[in-house]
């Protein structure tokens, strides 16, 4: 019946991430699994990529082979895997079951398989169940058998990501098969799939590309990923962080001088362009380039030449730009600090990159890739997020966005262990120990409920069931904000000019506006 049921998947016109999910519901209900897992092996890594059964963290966890016996194990055999109830091999998913979080499996039956998609290694498949003995000679035997019509999903899969363009495949660059993890960008929502396709369509072209977004959304991944699926891949990708070049060097760190060209030029040397020739040049934080550097970067994208410092004889590079920035520049072409026609160039095709709080689930999922890579520098046996932190995770705005979350899942795991959590058990994240600035009152209720003494007394009990009291931050952030509104209604809105009022450089007013929320 259950090969049935698949072939008949098969045949049916259904989203690819729709039919591996079937696939993976339908092999747990056949086999009374408690949880079943499809991973994809990048290298040394296998990441899930359908599961059912486990929570929605474990969408981001990546395995690293040689860290988990049981998978090794059934990597290493072409046949059906059993693991006995009193196995003393640690299990990757203890304390990611639905129903028990940050638990233990209890003796419970296991058994995986690997999976070859044309020959060639592609992964595996794992079934969990917590009754010893659901899982006999004749389970062991059928999964055996159902490899075939499995392979078949996941090769179909495959084959119309290819078709839709989610994945750049050439006769040129076979490695682009199976995705790269360096750089890897998860999430599984609905906004990052298109934006992900958007990227991947625009990336085959030559044209500019600016990526904007707010400060920790991850656009130097992003543009590492248009780099890769484009014609240039084989070519270098060369970054350039605009914030950091003093305005004295930025000339000749891009465009390179000549020996003599300046006072301690003691030889020549080619600049960042030079570099990229044939390949991709990323301008990180482009809205931070001095007004004159603008100039000449614009006669680079206008004629493909570059002069070096020094040098009257111009030389032609063939270079694609991708540039990125948290500001909004078309405020700065209108405050005078961006060329308007250098952003003209840049911003062929604009890319917003949407802030963490708008990727719905997506948070979990990342917050399990964050967990595994601290569980593994750690060196501790698991570490699990409870139900509580998972919907203050969820309820958070994230004004730093996935760099934030990265910060705080690994502080959060140092804060465990410093309060004696044991690595050989299953450490379990609670919202205190997030300390998540915008949840406060989420926390507190948390501690209370949990026995934490939270400084509360009698004469106390009417604050604690008011409203939170005010941070020092957030007074000082409602101060600030404040200041700048008034700043901007005295000048008439005019950015510059309320820089001016408040005695601070232009482009760090923009910055602390965009952290404040405000733009």
């Amino acid at each position: 019946m259950i090969y049935e049921i698949l072939l008949a998947d098969l045949t049916t016109d259904l989203p690819s991430a729709v039919r591996l999910q079937s696939l993976v519901r339908t092999l747990r209900e056949s086999f009374h699994a408690g949880a079943v897992c499809l991973l994809r092996l990048d290298d040394d890594v296998l990441s899930p990529v359908a599961v059912d059964g486990l929570v929605r963290e474990a969408l981001g966890r990546r395995f690293v082979v040689a860290q988990h016996p049981r998978l090794a194990a059934i990597l290493a055999s072409r046949s059906t895997v059993a693991f006995a109830p009193n196995s003393t091999l640690p299990d990757p998913y203890d304390g990611l079951l639905e129903h028990h979080v940050g638990e233990a499996l209890p003796v419970h039956d296991c058994m995986g398989i690997s999976l070859y998609v044309e020959g060639n290694l592609w992964g595996a498949l794992t079934l969990d169940a917590l009754e010893a003995g659901t899982f006999d000679r004749e389970a062991h035997a059928q999964l055996q058998r159902l490899m075939l019509p499995v392979a078949a999903a996941v090769r179909m899969t495959r084959l119309e990501q290819d078709i839709r363009g989610l994945r750049l495949v050439r006769q040129d660059a076979p490695e682009l098969l199976s995705e790269r993890r360096e750089g890897e960008i998860l999430g599984q929502s609905g906004q990052l799939r298109q934006l992900l396709q958007e990227l991947d369509v625009v990336a085959d072209s030559e044209l500019p590309v600016l990526l904007t977004g707010e400060t920790g959304v991850g656009k130097d991944l992003f543009a590492h990923r248009l780099h890769q699926h484009s014609r240039r891949r084989r070519k270098p990708l060369v970054q350039v962080n605009c914030a950091a070049l003093p305005e004295s060097l930025a000339e000749s760190e891009l465009f390179g001088h000549v020996k003599g060209a300046f006072s301690g030029a003691g030889n020549a040397r080619p600049g960042r362009f030079e570099a990229a020739d044939g390949g991709t040049l990323f301008l990180d934080e482009v809205g931070e380039l001095p007004l004159g550097i603008q100039a000449k970067l614009l006669r680079t994208l206008q004629n493909g030449e570059i002069q070096r410092l020094g040098e009257d004889k111009p030389r032609k590079v063939n270079v694609r730009v991708i540039a990125a920035t948290n500001r909004q520049l078309h405020d700065s072409v209108r405050d005078g600090h961006f060329r308007a026609d250098l952003y003209h160039r840049l911003s062929v095709y604009p890319v917003p990159i949407p802030p963490l709080r708008e990727r719905g689930g997506d948070v979990l999922v990342l917050a399990g890739h964050f967990l595994e890579l601290n569980r593994a520098r750690l060196g501790v046996r698991s570490l699990r997020l409870s139900p509580a932190s998972e919907q203050a995770l969820c309820r958070y705005d994230w004004p730093g966005n996935v760099r934030e979350l990265e910060h705080v899942i690994s502080r959060a795991a140092i804060k465990a262990l410093s309060r004696g959590a044991v690595r050989e058990d299953i450490i379990t994240l609670e919202p205190e120990l997030l300390d998540l600035a915008g949840d406060s009152q989420g926390s507190v209720a948390t501690a209370t409920e949990a026995g934490i003494n939270t400084g509360a007394t009698p004469d106390s009990a009417d604050l604690v069931s008011g409203p939170p009291p005010v941070s020092l931050q957030q007074a000082t952030n409602d101060a600030q904000r404040r200041a700048i509104e008034q700043a901007l209604m005295q000048s008439k809105n005019n950015w510059a000019a309320a820089a001016r009022l408040l005695e601070i450089d232009p482009s760090n007013l923009h910055k602390l506006a965009k952290r404040l929320g405000m733009k």
